[in-house]
């Protein structure tokens, strides 16, 4: 939690950091952070190498969704939020990715670095152009993709690592930026900095966020 709020704080943003928080109608936007397993009852399948969940974390963070989504408040999800995303949308996900792949994406305590491949338009192709290194620590995916939602970004191995959802103020990443960016800025990689200041232009409602990002909020993409 510490890394994002760092972050946040680094753009002039205010966190409001919590465990299972009730919902802040105050709020300008939500921030899912990356963590543990979703329970895959919630995206209608039995356990295939799911880790514990933290039902109430589950919980908490799926209505934290639907109350920013409904009220089309600007949401991004990192990691463990964007599938949150996609699981509160209808998706499912790939619960533990074959060995091949995890190889190049679950490095245990260090970040692996590997390319993505954004979708022209994007924001992340606005922001850091058609292919970029990111870091990487995750051992599940997201799958078949949830109600109007998209990707925007993929990996080399295939899956999406990226999603949005046109016409909304809502974008997932699988990477970490705020292992990317500030006091944790890296060279092998792009800076998560831009991405942290696009989110806080779009909660702060920029226009110039929204007319440079028509594939993000328009469906002029």
């Amino acid at each position: 939690m510490d890394n994002y709020c760092a972050a946040l704080r680094s753009i002039g943003a205010e966190p409001l950091a919590g465990y299972c928080p009730a919902p802040n109608p105050n709020c300008g936007g939500l921030l899912l952070c990356g963590g543990g397993d979703i329970e895959p009852v919630r995206y209608g399948q039995p356990d295939r190498g799911s880790q514990p969940p933290d039902l109430a974390r589950d919980k908490a963070e799926l209505e934290l969704f639907q109350v920013f989504h409904r009220a089309g408040k600007p949401i991004l999800g990192i990691c463990r939020g964007m599938q949150l995303i996609n699981v509160a949308l209808g998706g499912t996900l790939i619960q533990d990715l074959p060995q091949e792949q995890k190889a190049f994406h679950c490095g245990g305590k260090a970040d692996m670095v590997h390319p993505l491949r954004a979708l022209e338009g994007s924001v992340l192709h606005r922001l850091y152009g058609p292919v970029f290194s990111v870091n990487s620590s995750h051992h599940q995916a997201v799958d078949a993709l949830g109600k109007g939602l998209r990707a925007v970004a993929w990996a080399e191995s295939g899956f999406a690592e990226a999603i949005d959802c046109p016409g909304l103020p809502l974008l997932g990443v699988q990477f970490h930026p705020e292992r990317m960016a500030f006091g944790r800025h890296r060279l092998d990689t792009v800076d998560g900095a831009a991405l942290f200041s696009w989110f806080l232009g779009v909660c702060q409602g920029d226009v110039s966020a929204f007319s440079e990002m028509p594939g993000l909020f328009s469906d002029k993409a």
